[in-house]
């Protein structure tokens, strides 16, 4: 015997495949929405992570740069201590310079020659003078370059004045202090050259 099957079959299957379509739909937008949060989420918490990197660096940036200004500051600080120690010690190692200059300049004045004025400038010293001659002056120099602690004379200017009502020769004269060594090498400070 022949069955004949006169139900609608075919609207069945399709009702059948377009609710499996519904469903895979439904399931595939509920699972892509699903991905779609999963990846924003990891995101965002990738964004926040680096967030709180990047505000830690900034604040050990800010911890460093004010480490850095307090060593520059030190810095300055050393230089300065050491810019007042050397002249510190410039000023102890030449101060018996200045007796020595006076001392001898006691010793080898000739009769006949007064001082106007004295002036130093490191070692060089500028000597302002008034002479009965010009041969006093000569005298003078010989007696620089022959003492031990001045050096180098070198006459600048000599000119006649009327000083008191007498007629004098005004001189200007320049020579060199120089450092005594003792027999070790150093000088008389106590440093070397």
């Amino acid at each position: 015997m022949i069955r004949i099957n006169l139900l609608p079959h075919r609207a069945e299957k399709r009702r059948a495949k377009q609710l499996q379509f519904i469903v895979l739909s439904v399931i595939s937008v509920a699972l892509g929405a699903f991905l779609v949060g999963l990846v924003h989420v990891a995101i965002g918490t990738q964004i926040s992570y680096q967030e709180r990197r990047n505000e830690y660096l900034q604040q050990e940036t800010a911890v460093l740069d004010r480490q850095i200004a307090e060593i520059k500051k030190l810095r300055q600080q050393t230089q300065s201590l050491l810019a007042r120690k050397n002249v510190v010690e410039n000023l102890q190692s030449t101060r018996s310079d200045v007796v020595h200059l006076l001392d001898q300049m006691l010793r080898i004045l000739p009769e006949g020659v007064h001082l106007k004025s004295l002036q130093q400038s490191g070692y060089r010293i500028s000597l302002v003078g008034y002479a009965q001659s010009n041969a006093r002056v000569s005298t003078l120099m010989r007696a620089i370059d022959d003492s031990p602690w001045l050096d180098s004379p070198a006459l600048v200017e000599i000119h006649a004045a009327n000083v008191g009502g007498s007629r004098l020769n005004e001189f200007s004269l320049n020579f060199n202090l120089t450092k005594q060594m003792d027999s070790t090498g150093a000088d008389s400070t106590g440093k070397g050259r």
